[in-house]
């Protein structure tokens, strides 16, 4: 059986489960994500209700002894982040891509830190860069790392002034120039996202878009919830 308590963690989901209780997925700090039944917590009375939400820094305990486990503790670490519109929806898109990403109960996976520093971001205005930060953390975590730092082919320096073609799952080429069917990298760019210096727009830009090509590999052809919610509320602006 595994018994833990006083455990940092955040709630990523939660949905019904049974008569009362709720189902919650949570990303803990020494144990990766993990699958809880919060028993009763739908109860007018129960001692958790209002504070199972999500970006709530929380304690819990829990025991199990298979794939779900009981929650014995919950109680607040901290205050719950305030956030709004774009930083509450790329808030909600950190923990749709553990959700989708992230195995449970791989404690090997380190990614609370990132996901703690990714959230502070969001809620401090560094927006776009904590997101890009996060999602090639994340990617490197996951054993599906980038290549950044040199071509693959020839093994030389990325060069800042160069133009690479980035072929997922392998890494950068060089081109000889940039070509209009084909996506391009800007030397530059790819240097910025290994350094992890994202304060120029358009490094930003680019990095975004090499980050969404990669991860679709591993996501797969259905559609991140937030992203549709998103659009949907922009074409309704």
């Amino acid at each position: 059986m595994l018994q833990c308590e006083s455990e940092p963690a955040y709630l990523l989901h939660q949905r019904p489960y049974r008569d009362s209780s709720l189902l919650l997925e949570v990303l803990t700090r020494s144990h990766g994500r993990q699958g809880i039944i919060a028993r009763g917590a739908r109860a007018a009375r129960s001692r958790w209700r209002g504070l199972l939400q999500p970006f709530q820094p929380l304690l819990i305990g829990w025991r199990a002894r298979a794939d779900l486990g009981t929650l014995t503790q919950a109680e607040p670490n901290g205050r719950m982040l305030s956030m709004q519109r774009q930083p509450l929806f790329s808030a909600f898109y950190l923990n749709e891509l553990l959700l989708r990403l992230l195995p449970r109960g791989d404690v090997e996976i380190a990614c609370f830190e990132d996901y703690v520093q990714a959230l502070q971001a969001v809620a401090d205005d560094s927006l776009e860069e904590g997101l890009r930060i996060f999602e090639k953390r994340l990617l490197q975590n996951l054993g599906y790392g980038l290549q950044l730092d040199c071509d693959v082919e020839t093994g030389e320096a990325i060069q800042p002034l160069g133009w690479y073609r980035y072929i997922p799952e392998h890494g950068p080429i060089r081109v000889s120039s940039k070509a209009a069917t084909v996506t391009m990298f800007r030397g530059e760019t790819l240097l910025a996202l290994y350094n992890e210096h994202l304060d120029d727009a358009r490094v930003l830009s680019e990095a975004k878009q090499l980050l969404r090509e990669n991860l679709r590999i591993y996501l797969g052809d259905r559609p991140l919830k937030t992203h549709e919610v998103l659009r949907a509320m922009q074409r309704d602006a």
